[in-house]
């Protein structure tokens, strides 16, 4: 029984037998909590400025902008150029803008127009590396291991969530400013660039489309094709828009949880927990039957959890409404991306990641936005509960919708496109 055990656990930890996927994990997991640490500390400054929701809606419009103008092109480079160079220059970038902000909050800067325009250059360096970031995966391990990777790339990735928010806010709330945040964050994204030096990606053949209009939109036109694709990304699309209760934390933090920086940090650590335990989970156990059903019922559970932190009126029930409603984006996410990932020939993965992130990445920021928006109209605590009843709304849509969804079934007979034609063949 021991041995089975001990079994069931290395392979559970399979992906970590690859050197790739390691340092991989450990570039991501710096720079992830170097851009998690910085969100706390602007979100922070920028309401301490101007004590005005919107602004904190422009600051997600401002990173969001330049991903919808530039996914196309970033999506091309990470199909044409070596995905491994693109993310260092991208972690470079990421240093640049942590230096820039660090430059602003040293000179004692008291206006947001600045702060935004770092965030713009923040949102192109984004864009590129969320398409390189996104279709690196399958070049670090094999197909056989392919789910475990995704899965322990997301436990990575909710880990950094989880560090990053809470170091930024006690960073804050300890050096009485952000200066100590952006300055941490900058050294962090260079340890993450000495890491991905050393990486090592498995050879795989690859043709080296020139730069048309017919390439470029080339991953608009396979998600198109491909209903469930389409279906799921489109998605997490629309609930993420809708359920962007984590913009207006700051609002929560001060004006109705009366909490500082540090419980800020906590509230936005709280999703990163609970995504990172199902996960770690998801590892160990992966889903089995209907991945379908099982998708609209995870993005259910995240309307639903909005809705609950949403009326919540103490830290606590707040913090456990987040926790539950980051395990149940995490269900949502390791379907997808393995799903889309497994889809996608190797030659294409770029721009077909690269509308995806608009999809789903970028829609972060959009959602942010909107949520600023709708709490300047109509007030917080209303913004939040209609984000989630309309999530849920989607949930029925996208049910009727998209049947290839609710059909849906394992995971592991993802079989990419270019698979299927072979055997056709």
């Amino acid at each position: 029984m021991a041995g089975a055990g001990d079994s069931n656990s290395r392979a559970g930890r399979v992906a970590f037998t690859h050197p790739g996927f390691v340092l991989f994990q450990i570039a991501r997991f710096l720079i992830v909590a170097a851009v998690e640490m910085q969100a706390v500390a602007v979100g922070w400054q920028v309401y301490d400025i101007t004590h005005r929701a919107l602004d904190l809606g422009l600051v997600g419009l401002a990173q969001f902008l330049p991903g919808i103008l530039l996914f196309l092109v970033s999506g091309h480079a990470s199909d044409r150029f070596e995905r491994r160079k693109v993310l260092s220059a991208c972690y470079m970038g990421y240093g640049l803008c942590s230096g820039l902000l660090l430059w602003l909050a040293e000179r004692g800067v008291h206006s947001v127009r600045p702060i935004y325009f770092v965030l713009v250059l923040l949102g192109v360096v984004r864009s590129f590396n969320g398409t390189a970031s996104r279709s690196i995966l399958p070049q670090l391990v094999p197909d056989e291991h392919f789910n475990n990777a995704v899965a322990w790339n997301a436990t990575t990735f909710q880990a950094a969530t989880i560090l990053g928010p809470s170091l930024g806010g006690i960073l804050y709330a300890a050096f009485r400013g952000p200066s100590a945040v952006y300055a941490f964050a900058m050294m962090t994204a260079l340890g993450a660039l000495l890491s991905m030096f050393r990486i090592k990606t498995r050879a795989q053949t690859r043709r080296r489309e020139p730069m048309t209009a017919k390439t470029i939109l080339a991953g608009l036109h396979f998600i198109w094709r491909e209903k469930l694709v389409l279906g799921a990304i489109s998605l997490d699309l629309f609930a993420v828009l809708l359920g962007g209760a984590t913009a207006l934390l700051p609002v929560y933090a001060r004006e109705i949880l009366h909490t500082g920086p540090w419980g800020l940090g906590l509230l936005r650590t709280a999703p990163g927990v609970g995504a990172a335990v199902m996960a770690v989970a998801l590892a160990h156990r992966p889903l089995r039957g209907k991945a379908g059903p099982t998708l609209l019922w995870s993005v259910a559970g995240f309307g639903v959890c909005t809705i609950l932190f949403g009326v919540s009126r103490s830290l606590v029930l707040s913090l456990m409404s987040l926790i539950c409603l980051g395990a149940a984006d995490m269900v949502s996410v390791i379907i997808r991306a393995t799903l889309v990932q497994l889809r996608t020939p190797d030659e294409m993965r770029g721009r077909v990641m690269a509308v995806d992130m608009v999809f789903i990445g970028t829609s972060n920021e959009l959602g942010q936005f909107e949520s600023g928006l709708t709490a300047q109209w109509f007030g917080t605590v209303p913004a939040v509960l209609l984000g989630g009843v309309g999530t849920l709304a989607v949930i029925g849509l996208w049910a009727w919708w998209f049947p290839e969804l609710r059909r849906a079934g394992e995971l592991h007979n993802m079989r990419s496109v270019a698979e299927e034609e072979a055997i056709g063949d």
